[in-house]
Parts: C-alpha cells; structure tokens; sequence
C-alpha cells in the first residue's frame, strides 16, 4: 500500500509520496518510462547514489525506458554522455531530446511554421559546454541582426559567427543582441527550453530564460521542447505505447511534471533536484517537507502523481 499525501488541493488530485520507484515498478502499470536525466539520473558531472543500480532494476522489471531532455544536443551525443558518466545506453529505447526535435525540424521543414523560416540566423550557442554542430541544416550564421532571418538558441555562453568559432559573450550582451532582434521581429527557435540546470548542486542559466527574455521584449517564439507535449509524444511514438500507458519522472514542475500534465501522462517528481533550494533541502535525499511541495506545485500549477526525493529503488 503506498503512502498518500494529506494536502489537498481542490482543483488536482492527490499525489503519493514513496521511498523508491519500486513501489511503482511491481504493479507493471506502465510500460514506458520518459525519463528526464539532469537533477534525476545526474548533476552533469557524475551520477547519483543508486541511480545506475535503479536502471537496471528498471529495466529488469520490463520496463522500456526512454530519456526526454530539454538538452540542446543530439539524441546521440547525450546517450554518449550517459555512457561516459557510467550508465549502460543500451537499457533505453531511445532518446528524445528538444535539441533533436530542433535539429530535424529545420532539416525537414515539413511544418508550416519552419517552412517560412530563412536560412540566415543568428545563433547562439555554448563556449565552455561545446558548440552545437549545424551539420546538415543549410543554414548560414550571420552576426548582424539586419541580415538574420531568426534567432536559434542552443546555449546562453557565446555567439556563433560565418566561420563557425564561438565567441564567448555575457548573458547580458545576448540580451542586448535579443533587443534588437524583437526591433526587427525576427522569430526565435529555443533548441533547450530550460531556465535552469543543475549542474554539481550548482544552477546554470539556460536557454529557456532568453527565450522568456524575448516573448517579454514581443518577440515570437517556437519552444521546442518540455513543457510542450511534442517531446512526450516523440517518446510515446518510439516506444509504441499511449499515455495511459506512460510515467515520466523529471525534477522540474514547470517542465517534466507541467509538460506529464499537459500529454495526459503519469507523473513522479524528484524533489532534489532543481527545487531542493525553493524545498529547503540541502543534501542529497533529504525529504521535503510535503506542504512545501504542494505550495511549489500550485506555484507552477503543475501537478505529479507521486513524490520521490531521488531516483532510487
């Protein structure tokens, strides 16, 4: 019998608190799991405690595991990534990250919107993280605003110049360049629609907090990733399941757990993670307190299913 929450809201089911996923995982009421992997599986630099051991027991349960990541890199490079911080790529499915949704997106062109789009960007990328490879897109990297046809947002440390080096600029410098490019109207492609990550117990700005920039400078828009459901849907697809069929675990109410809502997906939120600072909580696997996080809930008006301090067994 799984433990059930006391607070109440009047507009959203109760969520479950559990110890571990395996309370879950013995019903085998679902059959794919959409996991997000920062601030769940990992900080960035190294695992978590118990969060390779619970993947093999996942998946020893027969559960088909797919990861969804706001990342703006490739679906391969971050199963790479996954591979190289100790975890067995071969466990999942797949992965369905915003950086590939994007990818092809403006490789295909086969959606209206991206149709309209123009070749010429300015593109904001990463320095210190690695740039991001256009490789494939036809697309030529201007720094002028006036010769730009969109903006592609990947990372928030540089700007991509015709030659395909990085220049390192300041958050604020890219915000200048973002006021110019609402003057001209010019659309924005947000390849990771995050605000924040946490890396090492750190957060470090991401590209979701220029995107949020620019919709209050007027400028448009196309998020491609969590919280919108397109990501969900990939995944799903992937797998061959319906949502009835699919849990996603994430760290982040306004992404995983609002994005879970919004594809009509079961939701498991792991509270140490991005909001272990909003939760009070200092170190790994500490419990929250359960008013905190129905506060925190009805803040982002996101609502999980079931309430996890960490991703363990």
């Amino acid at each position: 019998m799984m433990p059930r929450c006391s607070v109440q809201s009047p507009d959203v089911q109760l969520f479950q608190t559990l110890n571990g996923l395996e309370q879950i995982a013995e019903t085998h009421r679902f059959k794919a799991w959409l996991l997000d992997q920062f601030g769940v599986l990992h900080d960035g630099k190294q695992p978590y405690p118990g969060a390779i051991t619970t993947l093999k027991k996942l998946a020893n349960s027969g559960a088909k595991m797919v990861i969804i990541s706001n990342s703006s890199r490739r679906a391969s490079t971050t199963l790479e990534k996954l591979g190289s911080l100790g975890f067995d790529p071969s466990l999942f499915v797949g992965a369905v990250t915003s950086g590939e949704l994007t990818h092809q997106s403006l490789q295909r062109r086969d959606d209206a919107w991206f149709a309209a789009l123009g070749k010429c960007c300015i593109h904001m990328t990463w320095s210190g993280r690695g740039a991001i490879s256009l490789e494939g897109l036809e697309l030529q990297i201007v720094e002028n605003v006036k010769d730009a046809d969109f903006i592609l947002a990947h990372g928030t440390e540089a700007l991509g110049n015709p030659s395909g080096d990085a220049i390192p600029m300041k958050l604020e410098e890219l915000e200048n360049i973002l006021e110019q490019c609402a003057a001209k109207h010019i659309p924005m492609v947000v390849a990771n629609p995050d605000f924040v990550t946490v890396e090492a117990r750190a957060l470090r700005v991401m590209p979701g907090t220029l995107a949020a920039k620019y919709e209050e400078l007027g400028g448009e828009v196309k998020w491609m990733g969590k919280p919108d459901k397109i990501i969900y849907k990939a995944a799903m697809e992937l797998v061959g399941v319906d949502p009835i069929d699919s849990i996603a675990v994430g760290d982040s109410l306004h992404h995983d757990i609002k994005g879970a809502n919004a594809a009509a997906v079961q939701s498991v939120l792991i509270t140490g993670g991005i909001h272990a600072t909003e939760l009070g909580l200092s170190s790994f696997a500490d419990i929250a307190d359960l008013s905190s996080v129905q506060a925190l809930a009805s803040k982002y008006d996101a609502y999980p299913s079931y309430v996890l301090p960490a991703f363990t067994w």
